[in-house]
Order: C-alpha cells, then sequence, then structure tokens
C-alpha cells in the first residue's frame, strides 16, 4: 500500500501538520509505505488552462505543466490511499489545496462528454482544522466541505472528512491583538478535545491504508 499525505497548512508543526503526523503514524502501523509532502515547499499554481492534457493523443491523466505539482499529481494517482490537510481559512481551504484539486481534477476530466479518465481508485481521507466552533463548522462550512470531498470523487475511491474545530491558534495570546478569543477556553479544548482528534486522525490513516 502506497499512501501520499499532503500538508496544505503554511505551519509544518501546528494543528494540521499535528493531525496528518498523527495520520501518517497510523497508516505506517498497518505497514503502508508514506510519503509526506508539505504543500507550501512547492512551488506551482492553479491550473494554467494550457490544455495540454487535452490534446488529441495526449496521455490521459497528466498535467503537463513543468513544476513542481505535476509529478506529485502523478504519484496520487499511482497511490492507493490520499490523505490531505487544510486549515480552513476565511470559509475555505488554502489555496495550495485549491490549486491541487484544480490539476487534479482537470486533467482527469474528458472535454469529450465530461466524463472520467481515470480508471484506478485512491481513497481519499480530508483532514480540515479551524478556530470556529463545532456547531459553526456544521452550521456554515459543511457544505464547504462536502463540495472538497466531491472535487476527490475523480479518484473513484472513498472520500471521508474530519474536522477538527475550536483549535489553538498560538502558543501564547499574549503576544498577538486577539482578544475576541478566550485563551482559556482555546486551552481547554486543546488539552481535552484535541487528543480525541489525533487518535481519529491516527484511525483514519490506518484505515484508509488497508487497516480495519
Amino acid at each position: 500500500m502506497k499512501t501520499i499525505i499532503l500538508n496544505g497548512s503554511p505551519r509544518k508543526n501546528w494543528n494540521t501538520a499535528t493531525l496528518l503526523k498523527e495520520a501518517k503514524r497510523g497508516a505506517e502501523s498497518v505497514g503502508a509505505e508514506v510519503e509526506y509532502i508539505d504543500l507550501f515547499d512547492l512551488s506551482y499554481t492553479g491550473c494554467r488552462s494550457c490544455l495540454a492534457c487535452k490534446r488529441k493523443g495526449a496521455e490521459r491523466c497528466k498535467c503537463f505543466w513543468k513544476d513542481d505539482l505535476s509529478p506529485m499529481i502523478d504519484r496520487i494517482f499511482a497511490a492507493d490511499a490520499l490523505i490531505i490537510g487544510s486549515p480552513i481559512y476565511l470559509g475555505d481551504i488554502t489555496s495550495q489545496v485549491r490549486g491541487l484539486i484544480e490539476r487534479l481534477h482537470f486533467c482527469a476530466l474528458s472535454y469529450d462528454d465530461y466524463s472520467n479518465y481515470f480508471a484506478g481508485k485512491v481513497d481519499v481521507g480530508i483532514i480540515l482544522t479551524m478556530n470556529a466552533p463545532k456547531a459553526f463548522y456544521k452550521l456554515a462550512y459543511g457544505k464547504k466541505a462536502k463540495e472538497v470531498a466531491q472535487s476527490f470523487k475523480a479518484l473513484n475511491g472513498a472520500v471521508e472528512v474530519y474536522a477538527s474545530c475550536d483549535t489553538l491558534q498560538v502558543a501564547d495570546y499574549s503576544k498577538y491583538d486577539m482578544a475576541s478569543f478566550s485563551e482559556e477556553h482555546k486551552r481547554e479544548v486543546r488539552e481535552k478535545q484535541f487528543p480525541l482528534d489525533m487518535e481519529k486522525a491516527f484511525e483514519m490513516g490506518a484505515r484508509l491504508s488497508g487497516g480495519k
């Protein structure tokens, strides 16, 4: 089993990354080969609309733009599982994750009949992190989460979403102008809920990588 884990957060050691590293441990616990990548380390954009993937005779399910993302797309299509994490900024996933979705989805999309060129199967796990509480996530972000999940249906596998809510944003709130948040409350959630989120991430990694 080959599992690819992509961190769509600019922060390499905070909430999203911590959960993804637990997913990595889960995948490794069932014997999967795991590749972990920080998307912000790669140099790429969203789809350039070059239409090279739509040329007659062109190799299907391949992005031809020459940057750091194109070889990653090749590896995703060849994997058994993909786990991608993103914080929610201004009600949406990060631009790096959006760019990945554009490129991955478009090169697998037929412009003859809007069918899917990809014939393989990659199971997908999506981990979202946000400072918004769970109730607000369900009210305001639930639809967006379903849209993101739908974007990965082109990989023909199971797609699941886990949301980690009300997260601790910084280590020391006294250094920031963030008076609208209660540090006491954030630390309580961090101590009580975040360890449970880590367990769920571990379980996701193991399950999508062939575990039961």
